[in-house]
């Protein structure tokens, strides 16, 4: 069965009430995780609405771990779902508005597959422009946009456990390409593609699709800047997909981006330490040995964060709370419901 969940501290927003037409001939229900500034209540059909009381009266050791105020409070939302069985789950922002084209994924996937350039910019796959995803490195900025942009590599049907949909009107670009590049966005349609082991790219926490062997790399960590959290977790979830041969695979637009209000200089502020620190972060999780096997996922996620800590991405205070994660889902996994 499908679930979505989705993170906010508003109102019901007009892209929540198309997400939720969307979700309701699916049977598909939408968990809306709130935060100490709410909302109280969430008075629309098809949602259920997790408060700050509710997470906290959780049978759980990582609520009252996680930061308030915070887009981590997601992390609850995923376990929740995950406790109720969750075939697959479905995670957007409250300014996401599914297309016509949006419908249900499935794990296996016909795609291109991408063997090559180790940095592969998935936005130009999708488009002419230039442009590229938030948490793409600078250094590889220029020459990912003088390649060609559609692949015509062999299609392969793979077991995709994470994919993500592009976003048009305002994708998920860094805060640079808003400040000098800004304007309404679509990307081209074309072939979904696969990135194989050894091939980065970033990607978000918005139009994506996690299935189960990838649930234990859901994790966001809380020890980082809040423009940072999902990227550094799709690096995390990237490495650990190629110790289970699997990968992620990006489709064409099915979503629109009613941006909420943004500070771009604030943004900036906060993705400084990503433009520093994303190449030294892969660098570091490549060189990892991790098991191979969906079943070592919850081992190889806190060796990468080990790593991560002892070359100062993260503070080491960041461990306890992805140790209380993993108890967290092996309690789940044991029978117990929330």
């Amino acid at each position: 069965m499908l679930h979505a969940v989705v993170t906010t501290i508003h109102p019901p927003s007009a892209s929540v009430r198309t997400l939720c037409r969307a979700l309701r001939p699916l049977n598909a229900s939408l968990l809306i995780v709130g935060d100490r500034k709410g909302p109280s209540k969430y008075p629309l059909a098809g949602t259920e609405l997790l408060t700050l009381e509710q997470q906290l009266a959780l049978p759980l050791r990582l609520p009252r771990l996680l930061p308030l105020n915070h887009y981590v409070r997601k992390n609850l939302g995923y376990l929740v779902l995950i406790s109720r069985g969750a075939e697959c789950l479905y995670e957007a922002d409250d300014d996401n508005c599914p297309m016509g084209e949006w419908q249900p994924r499935c794990q296996k996937v016909k795609a291109r597959e991408i063997h090559r350039p180790k940095w592969f910019n998935v936005f130009r796959h999708f488009s002419d422009e230039r442009i590229w995803p938030r948490g793409f490195p600078l250094t590889e900025i220029v020459t990912s946009n003088q390649r060609k942009t559609r692949i015509r590599t062999p299609w392969a049907t793979v077991d995709s456990f994470i994919q993500q949909g592009m976003v048009d009107l305002h994708p998920d670009v860094d805060a640079i390409w808003r400040l000098v590049m800004e304007k309404p966005f679509h990307f081209q349609d074309a072939d979904s593609v696969a990135l194989m082991p050894g091939v980065w790219c970033p990607f978000n926490s918005q139009n994506t699709w996690w299935f189960p062997a990838a649930y234990p790399l859901l994790y966001l960590p809380s020890h980082c800047t809040f423009r940072m959290t999902d990227i550094w977790r799709s690096f995390v979830a990237q490495r650990c997909l190629w110790a289970m041969d699997g990968v992620v695979t990006f489709h064409a637009a099915d979503v629109i981006q009613r941006r909420n209000l943004h500070s771009l200089l604030q943004d900036f502020r906060d993705e400084v330490p990503g433009y520093l620190a994303n190449e030294e972060i892969c660098r570091t999780l490549e060189d990892l040995k991790l098991q191979r096997g969906p079943e070592a996922a919850g081992e190889n996620l806190i060796r990468c964060y080990e790593a991560l800590v002892a070359q100062e991405v993260f503070p080491r205070k960041e461990l306890p709370l992805v140790r209380a994660w993993l108890k967290d889902l092996d309690a789940i996994a044991r029978g117990l419901a929330l």
